[in-house]
């Protein structure tokens, strides 16, 4: 089936506000999750609704919490979240960075105790759309469940560790760069779990850290795979040490807070102006010529065209937003289901 962005929204703010989420909390988070979906990452779209709604449940998420600035210097700041929705401390901390690098014209803003920020991309975008270079790297995530093993070891000691990338231009789109250092989200190997398939090649090890397709395997001591061999795996640790170690992290984790994935997790958010070497003008002259370059390249054999990192992205909310959102069924069962324990009646 397929849903407009707009039913999608409501009903995610709606169920939001009834598992004692505020309004203002509920709306960010509501909004996220859809604009992931328009996005086509469905992973961290309204999938991941019922997770929230069992964290607040179990006293791992606080959903009418706010973030605060407990240390802060003129180019950067750390935002404590106090265990809310991630997408609200994320926001928070990305619009902090980006007054800081409007003025001061660079920023780094770290971000601690915080639920699940969501799709990373969002927040470079939107530095991007405001003139701004951004990175975005989260680490953290395997503290307490390790997911992904080491290139050539066999046990894991990682989390899939994001990380975002926004590239202003002129008149062309941005670029965006967003994606999991593993070589899948965890979510997909739940996916397929579920459904009881097989995972493609070079996603997941056994124990003993040869290839396997089996997801129990994953489950019996095996591990996700970083994407790219050693230099996936470096970018994972990167963004572990950036994440969790340079943000300090780990010392604000309580107990119950965060559950398995979130308890120790922190993200680094570093924004920069675009014209800090030459006009803006001369900077998004040059970034729309390189696209165009790009583009401008013979597709192969058997491909449409040359894509730019976050043209998938772009390409799938004009679908998206023209054709509907599409749900399955599995998914909206679940969603009704909870609704209707959340005292809300969706229509059929």
């Amino acid at each position: 089936m397929r849903k407009s962005a707009e039913e999608l929204e409501k009903l995610a703010k709606e169920m939001l506000v009834a598992a004692n989420a505020d309004e203002a909390n509920a709306a960010v988070v509501a909004k996220h999750m859809v604009t992931a979906n328009l996005s086509g990452v469905d992973t961290h779209g309204v999938w991941q609704l019922p997770g929230y709604i069992a964290a607040i449940q179990a006293g791992e998420l606080v959903p009418a919490a706010r973030p605060e600035i407990v240390r802060e210097t003129s180019t950067s700041a750390l935002v404590r979240g106090h265990w809310t929705f991630g997408q609200v401390v994320a926001k928070f901390a990305m619009e902090k960075a980006i007054a800081k690098a409007a003025k001061h014209g660079v920023s780094v803003v770290g971000l601690v105790e915080s639920h699940h920020i969501g799709r990373v991309g969002e927040y470079a975008e939107a530095a991007a759309a405001e003139g701004m270079i951004a990175m975005v790297w989260g680490g953290g995530f395997g503290e307490k469940r390790p997911r992904v093993v080491p290139h050539g070891g066999r046990g894991a000691v990682l989390g899939t560790n994001p990380l975002a990338m926004g590239l202003p231009a002129g008149s062309e789109p941005r670029m965006l760069f967003d994606f999991a250092t593993a070589a899948s989200s965890g979510v997909k190997i739940v996916n397929a779990q579920r459904t009881g398939q097989e995972v493609p090649d070079g996603w997941i090890v056994d124990k003993e850290g040869n290839p396997t397709n089996n997801v129990d395997d994953l489950l019996e001591g095996g591990g996700q795979v970083p994407f790219g061999e050693h230099k996936g795996y470096a970018l994972a640790v990167a963004a572990e040490w950036l994440g969790r170690v340079f943000t300090g992290s780990a010392q604000f984790a309580q107990a119950n807070r965060g559950g398995l994935y979130f308890s120790h997790s922190g993200a680094a958010m570093m924004v920069f102006r675009a014209d800090l070497f030459q006009p803006f003008a001369e900077y998004s002259k040059r970034a729309d010529r390189l696209r165009q370059r790009i583009k401008a390249v013979p597709p192969a054999a058997g491909v449409e065209e040359v894509l730019i990192p976050g043209d998938p992205e772009l390409q799938a909310r004009v679908r998206r937003l023209r054709e509907g959102i599409p749900i399955p069924d599995t998914l909206w069962r679940e969603l009704a289901d909870l609704a209707a324990s959340l005292g809300i009646t969706i229509p059929e």
